[in-house]
């Protein structure tokens, strides 16, 4: 793979500092800093020209980010595996703790306060679920996976966070973390018809879902269905967003001189809809070269799982990368109104630490299984031959 070395007959514990560096795929790192950089010019232009208050902090966060992705590159993957229980729990016990001291912004109660900056666990509960999941998977084989109850303690590891997320509340990240375990389930050699069976079941309890979701819930839809309807009220977002992207055409209006955006018309211009300011001042070329950095990221993250020997780094990489995609899917279908709006930031593009440190943290681990590509890990979590 481009970026990258190959030690033949060399057993991955045993290579030194320097060899697993020069192991890292570097453009795949470079790809990442490109997108990240495209975040602080729109968070330039978000503040009128400063990098205060968001473009300095962000570029702050992604340097640690990058320290923290590399550090993690260089551990060996059969640690991850060996911890994957064990950092699962440590989050749930965050979510948990939320219950408790969380504090609430926005009419939620997400983030710990951390003193420096605070965390928010959902966030990270989306890397942990993919180690714990291909933990568990790693484990059986292609007829245990077949067996339903075998799916059971999976089952119980989402649901145990997908209820303390919705209870913050945060369905968007509900959403996600369900659709990301939804993937590792598939990637798992899960029969399609067990999909399907959810999937009804899901359905038949639509009524009793619309009935335990809350008053603000229930509105996003509704203004999804018909944002006309209350222009000036709840349909004001996304109808504001649709006026950006239209406004900008081909080409886009130029740097720093979007007037949905800069005459504030646009809401959460550095969060929720800063891919709308990306293509009001650069276009539908500009929010199309986005995408496609973000294309080139997910089909290294697919290429660095299919060269992975062991079925727990194929796991761990393909869910990273599974989670980049639904970010950026889920984001870019929000602002241009094609699903409701549900507050998932665009991944190293909005302002928000946790959310950097969770992409960094994750593409680290797929980093981490490049470099380690030739461990091979037995069932049980040992060795082999």
């Amino acid at each position: 793979m481009a970026g990258g070395y190959h030690f033949e007959g060399l057993n991955p514990p045993e290579m030194t500092l320097g060899q697993k560096l020069a192991a890292v795929n570097w453009l795949l790192v470079l790809l990442m800093g490109a997108i990240a950089s495209i975040g602080f010019a729109m968070l330039y232009s978000a503040a009128n020209g400063n990098f205060s208050p968001w473009a300095f902090r962000q570029a702050i966060r992604f340097g640690v980010g990058l320290v923290v992705m590399l550090s993690v590159a260089m551990v060996d993957v059969r640690f991850w595996m060996r911890s994957a229980y064990i950092i699962y729990s440590g989050v749930l016990a965050l979510l948990l703790g939320v219950e408790v001291m969380g504090e609430i912004g926005m009419g939620a109660q997400r983030w710990i306060d951390l003193g420096v900056f605070q965390l928010q666990p959902s966030e990270l509960m989306k890397i942990a679920l993919v180690l714990a999941l291909a933990r568990y998977f790693h484990g059986l084989t292609w007829d245990e996976v077949g067996n339903p109850v075998n799916l059971l303690p999976p089952l119980l590891m989402i649901a145990m966070p997908v209820v303390l997320v919705l209870r913050q509340p945060d369905l968007g990240t509900a959403l996600m973390i369900i659709m990301g375990a939804g993937a590792m389930f598939f990637l798992a050699g899960v029969r399609i018809w067990k999909f399907l069976t959810l999937i009804g079941v899901g359905i038949a309890a639509v009524p009793v879902a619309w009935q335990l979701m809350r008053g603000y819930q229930q509105q996003r839809i509704l203004t999804f269905l018909n944002p006309e309807s209350d222009p000036l009220g709840s349909g004001y977002h996304i109808l504001q967003s649709k006026i950006a992207l239209g406004s900008g055409g081909l080409f886009g209006k130029g740097f720093l001189e979007g007037s949905q955006s800069h005459l504030n018309f646009l809401p959460e211009k550095q969060t929720d809809f800063i891919f709308t300011m990306l293509a009001e001042e650069f276009g539908l070329v500009g929010g199309l070269g986005l995408i496609g950095l973000y294309v080139l990221v997910v089909g290294y993250g697919i290429a660095i799982a299919i060269r992975a020997r062991s079925q727990f780094g194929r796991l761990v990489a393909l869910g990273v990368t599974t989670t980049l995609f639904l970010y950026l899917f889920i984001n870019v279908a929000m602002v241009m109104g094609l699903i409701p709006v549900v507050g998932v930031p665009l991944p190293m593009i909005s302002y928000g630490g946790t959310a950097m440190l969770t992409i960094m943290l994750g593409f680290g681990m797929v980093i981490g299984v490049s470099v380690h590509r030739d461990v091979r890990i037995g069932r049980a979590g040992v060795d082999e031959d």
